[in-house]
């Protein structure tokens, strides 16, 4: 099964691929833009040329198990999403995923600029271990 992981942010949104019978996982690339209408678009387009059999997508939980706003828009997005392609779309905790990926940032020699430019696809990689490690 093939699942394309999306980290949802206001500017920069991070996606990611994943094959569940070899649990190979790839960050892919952030999408950078501000227009919510737009970055729908965009997001669409990139469904629509990856071809996922899932689509995960990452809520925001706050540590005490309580949602706030970004998780309402998350809920929303995810709804919407599934409303337009017709794949299913699945809700994932990303907690820790930016932390995550911050770790595996950490010595990789990038800039703060340069981590800025992957992380969101790196934690988007996160949800699909994430997703994998308990399916």
């Amino acid at each position: 099964m093939r699942i394309l992981a999306i980290d949802l942010g206001d500017v920069r949104t991070g996606l990611a691929a994943g094959e569940d019978i070899t649990g190979t996982v790839e960050p892919l690339r952030v999408l950078e833009e501000r227009n919510q209408e737009k970055r729908f678009e965009r997001l669409i387009n990139e469904v629509e040329s990856f071809g996922p059999d899932l689509i995960l997508v990452g809520l925001p939980i706050n540590m005490d198990d309580s949602e706030g706003p970004r998780a309402q828009a998350s809920r929303a997005f995810a709804e919407q999403l599934s409303a337009q392609c017709g794949i299913p779309v699945k809700l994932q905790d990303e907690r820790l995923t930016s932390f995550a990926a911050d770790e595996r940032l950490r010595e990789s020699g990038r800039t703060h600029k340069g981590k800025k430019k992957v992380q969101d696809a790196i934690a988007a990689a996160e949800l699909i271990r994430d997703y994998l490690g308990t399916h």
